[in-house]
């Protein structure tokens, strides 16, 4: 590709073109036929912007708040692993790059660096994202070491008892490296006939009788707020409702899970309509554009998290990669939301938007 990059879609393919093939396989690929990865994307295709006109949109203000803290725009960066394999900082990196961008981080519990060499890199609010092991004095250790370190929320994802089948990791034989945030704590030494000890390690330590009596448990060892990731359906929301947890993040794991799942945006309205507004809802799957981000909030969620893009910047650019991408998602936004009409994120709203089924209704 000639000349610096104009979309997300570009800095993809350069990622690919810096990556080895197992690495750009790891992150790009997705479960089984990978139908989930690629609707997540599609779906949006679907959905039509509804825009107002005659209305002074001279400036427009991105800022919104999430749980209480000020940020540039409602997009986050969503946890994802091993940083390392993108970049020789790792999630160091990222972390400048959120910062700079004046928005929050969610750092996974699979990064390349630990959580306290991110958190010492520099001066910003990031959340944590934990799953919970066979060992709780485990989860209970990352979970302390956490809020030491002043993180700011806890992402519990919901999603992932076991790994999904990802055909790509096993052709390729990709096998889990180190975990720097366990280090001398949990073993990754499990095998696997198949070449990738993914599914395996996450077998061999995962707790999958974890379940919603337990985020109780969760809840008593933290003063963090707890966002519960993973959540697709309405009887999950309510769920998510009573057990109290701060706020819910509508995902199917970026498609890597269970394959043939929904996408994201088909079912965020579903979620939002079951919680009411009594706790706030955010958005993962799927976002590549500006446009894309003004139809999840014009569908309920107070902010999107990106995942794949902000490792494609990361790779191909390092910090400024990440910058770059997250700054071509505002500037999306922003001519969006001037098209639109809409001055502020809270002037986006459910009437600017019409869905494929609204439109299939709409020809009967």
């Amino acid at each position: 590709m000639v000349g610096e990059p104009v979309n997300l879609n570009e800095f993809q393919e350069l990622a690919r073109q810096a990556l080895p093939k197992m690495y750009y396989d790891f992150y790009a690929g997705g479960a089984e036929d990978q139908y989930t990865l690629e609707e997540n994307m599609e779906a949006f295709r679907r959905i039509m912007i509804r825009p107002r006109v005659l209305v002074d949109v001279s400036r427009i203000d991105l800022s919104t708040y999430v749980l209480g803290y000020n940020i540039s725009a409602p997009i986050l960066i969503a946890p994802t692993s091993l940083h390392k394999l993108a970049h020789p900082e790792g999630e160091v990196v990222t972390a400048r790059a959120a910062a700079a961008c004046k928005t929050i981080m969610a750092l996974s519990f699979t990064s390349s660096c630990t959580l306290e060499e991110v958190a010492s890199s520099c001066n910003a609010v990031r959340f944590f994202q934990i799953y919970v092991y066979k060992r709780r004095d485990l989860s209970a250790l990352l979970v302390q070491r956490a809020e030491r370190n002043g993180y700011k929320a806890l992402v519990l994802t919901a999603d992932s008892p076991r790994v999904g089948r990802k055909e790509a990791d096993i052709k390729n034989k990709m096998t889990l490296p180190k975990l720097k945030n366990t280090e001398r704590l949990l073993s990754l030494e499990a095998s696997s006939d198949n070449g990738s000890n993914l599914a395996a390690v996450a077998k061999e330590t995962k707790d999958a009788s974890f379940c919603w009596k337990d985020i109780e448990w969760l809840s008593t060892i933290t003063n963090m707020p707890i966002l519960i990731k993973g959540l697709l359906t309405r009887e999950d929301a309510i769920k998510a409702v009573k057990v109290g947890v701060a706020g819910i993040v509508v995902s199917n794991h970026g498609g890597r899970q269970l394959d043939y799942a929904p996408a994201t945006i088909t079912v965020l309205e579903e979620v939002v309509q079951a919680v009411g507004g009594r706790i706030p809802v955010f958005f993962d799957g799927g976002v590549r554009r500006g446009t894309d981000v003004f139809k999840a909030l014009a569908l309920g969620a107070q902010a999107v998290l990106i995942g794949r893009p902000v490792i494609y910047g990361l790779a191909a650019k390092g910090e400024y990669g990440v910058r770059q991408v997250i700054q071509m998602l505002k500037d999306e936004l922003e001519l969006t939301m001037a098209l639109s009409g809409c001055p502020s994120v809270k002037d986006i709203t459910r009437r600017h938007v019409r869905t494929e089924l609204e439109r299939l209704h709409s020809m009967l």
